[in-house]
């Protein structure tokens, strides 16, 4: 029985990693060719915080970009949206007030 994504996006998977969608997949080879450049030092996937009411949010990546040749790395925290949904924008509102980051919604 083939099991259908309510948001109609389509699971794949790359490197034995499976992915809720196609967007999320492409961005982390994007980062995976980053990192073999050498722009990109390495990068997190679903990195959770908690938030409020006992509720965790997973964030799709963190990156460590390479700024500098003193080894200096600039911190990008990124989420892969397909569309906006208000639980999903609250969540990353959330975490971006408490942890006091900025969130790049892709």
């Amino acid at each position: 029985m083939k099991i259908y994504h309510k948001f109609k996006a389509v699971r794949c998977e790359a490197d034995g990693i499976k992915f809720p969608s196609k967007k999320e997949r492409d961005y982390y080879l994007y980062l995976k060719e980053k990192e073999k450049s050498g722009e990109l030092y390495f990068h997190l996937r679903q990195v959770p915080f908690q938030l409020p009411g006992n509720t965790k949010y997973f964030l799709d990546f963190i990156e460590f970009w390479k700024t500098g040749e003193d080894g200096t790395a600039e911190i990008k925290f990124t989420e892969i949206k397909g569309r906006k949904i208000p639980l999903g924008v609250l969540k990353v509102k959330q975490a971006m007030e408490i942890y006091n980051i900025d969130i790049e919604v892709k």
